[in-house]
Parts: C-alpha cells; structure tokens; sequence
C-alpha cells in the first residue's frame, strides 16, 4: 500500500485514469459490435454507415493509448475488406 502523499495521490490519479480508459474501449467495441452485426445480417449500406461512425471511435481510442495505432488501422481495414466481401 502507498505510504507517501505523492504516492496516494498517483494511486487516486491512477484510478481515475483507469476508469475513464475502460469507458473508451467500452465504447470502441459497442461501435465494432454494431458493424459486426450489421455484417452478419448482410445488409451492406448499413455495414458501411456504422464503419463511418465507428473509425472515428477507433481512431481516437488510439490517439489516447487505449489501443495502439496499428491495432485501430488493423481493425479498421479487416472490417471495410468484410463489408466489401458482402457485395460480392
């Protein structure tokens, strides 16, 4: 346990940082689950319309540290290659 002032208030500062982190991914992945279903469903214009609202998500959970760049771009990518495959 922390003894010292500063290092209580890194444990506080930690915490509310972790809070606010797990609500961000929180809300990446509700934005990828809504592609993913749009897809398994197989109706692509609105695949395409929940991946516009959804790269933004990625691309800001990533601009904060919550994923790494090249996860976001990753994911990104592999969900417009799913969503092209559905016209094919």
């Amino acid at each position: 346990m922390a003894n010292t002032v500063s290092a209580k208030k890194m444990t506080r500062k930690i915490a509310t940082r972790t809070a606010v982190n797990k609500s961000r991914r929180s809300r990446m992945r509700t934005f990828v689950r809504k592609v993913e279903e749009a897809i398994a469903s197989g109706n692509q214009n609105e695949a395409l319309a929940a991946l516009r609202a959804a790269e933004p998500e990625m691309m800001r959970a990533a601009q904060k540290g919550i994923v790494h760049k090249n996860t976001a771009s990753r994911k990104v990518s592999r969900l417009t290659s799913r969503i092209k495959a559905l016209s094919a």
